[in-house]
């Protein structure tokens, strides 16, 4: 009972320290609960307060972000709270340029290494790393992870966030005595890791029948063309919409709803944060679905993961479910060290 206390009021301290900041405490959270036992048989760790030192981090660092639109109106970013939608090309990479004019000197192969998440991908690693070689007249591959083949990136690095996800999966359904062959699966999202993570479930013999984006989801019945969501996402940079009017096959686009509405056997959400609730857990549960693996980071709210548990549902948490983007990246690294 000390014990729970204990982390209870490290939970609280954190919260009261970084106010505002739900999806920082939702991850304490839920590191502490998975914590709670090595802490328990391990209590010198306490003693060393090692629970209070990672929910503190070494050094923040914080700095505008001036930027010329195409209107040719300045905008001021602060840090990287720039939201790429509905932006150029041009205008992404003078803002990346002028975010990594100043992120150069905090980075480097050997001192903190960023990659790519939410809405930042190949094109934005691309112009982080084009502005950094051409600040530091240096060609160090190793400073940013994700990057295009062309320029020292991984093979398999685009695919290994959904992938990875996707073999979670089947090796969750293999401990059941199952698989992922013939199954219904629905998945949340249609940028990088939605994408793979469809393209690796029907390789493993599944039926992708609902992915979405921000405006919705589109249902197709006969499975998801996954090569027409890549060249409408990726290529042209549309919206999931514009899959429903092309396909013209009785796929339906569906605005403004959850697609955890949808009957599924598997449920993988490769979208955003907190994107899949309490109730959208309970649908998934009364419609049947056995497995349900996180593509995205923390997609599930603490509600809906208490709920799956209960249901007896399989859950891949996201620590463990995306890790290959993550095991890829340290691999880009590394082979860069030894080139």
């Amino acid at each position: 009972m000390h014990r729970k206390d204990t982390l209870e009021e490290l939970y609280e301290q954190v919260v009261l320290r970084n106010p505002a900041e739900p999806e920082f405490h939702q991850a304490v959270l839920e590191v502490l609960e998975s914590l709670s036992p090595v802490i328990a048989k391990h209590p010198e760790y306490k003693e060393a307060k090692l629970l209070e030192r990672i929910c503190e981090p070494e050094r923040q660092i914080i700095f505008r972000v001036p930027w010329v639109d195409d209107s040719g109106t300045v905008q001021i970013n602060r840090g990287s709270d720039f939201d790429p939608k509905g932006r150029s090309d041009n205008e992404i990479m003078r803002f990346c340029q002028s975010f990594m004019t100043e992120l150069y000197r905090h980075i480097g192969e050997y001192t903190d290494v960023p990659a790519g998440d939410i809405g930042v991908g190949a094109r934005e690693i691309g112009f982080l790393f084009g502005q950094y070689k051409r600040l530091t007249n240096r060609y160090e591959s190793g400073v940013l992870t994700g990057k295009g083949l062309g320029w020292g990136g991984a093979r398999v690095r685009k695919e290994a966030t959904g992938y990875g996800t996707v073999y979670f999966v089947r090796e969750m359904l293999a401990a059941q005595g199952t698989e992922l062959e013939g199954k219904e699966v629905v998945v949340s999202g249609s940028g990088n890791v939605a994408i793979y993570a469809m393209e690796k479930v029907q390789q493993f013999g599944g039926k992708v029948i609902a992915c979405s984006d921000s405006e919705g989801y589109v249902y197709d019945p006969a499975g998801i063309d996954v090569g027409l969501v890549r060249q409408i996402k990726e290529a042209e940079r549309g919206r999931i919409s514009d899959y429903a009017t092309r396909r013209q096959n009785g796929s339906d686009f569906v605005a403004g709803a959850s697609i955890w509405s949808l009957p599924c056997q598997v449920a993988l959400p490769c979208a955003t944060q907190n994107e899949l609730t309490g109730s959208d857990a309970m649908a998934l549960i009364r419609n049947g679905t056995m497995a349900v693996a996180e593509g995205a980071n923390m997609p599930c709210t603490p509600e809906a993961v208490k709920l799956f548990r209960e249901a007896g549902t399989l859950f891949g948490p996201a620590k463990a479910a995306n890790a290959g983007g993550v095991a890829t990246s340290a691999l880009e690294r590394s082979e860069e060290h030894n080139v």
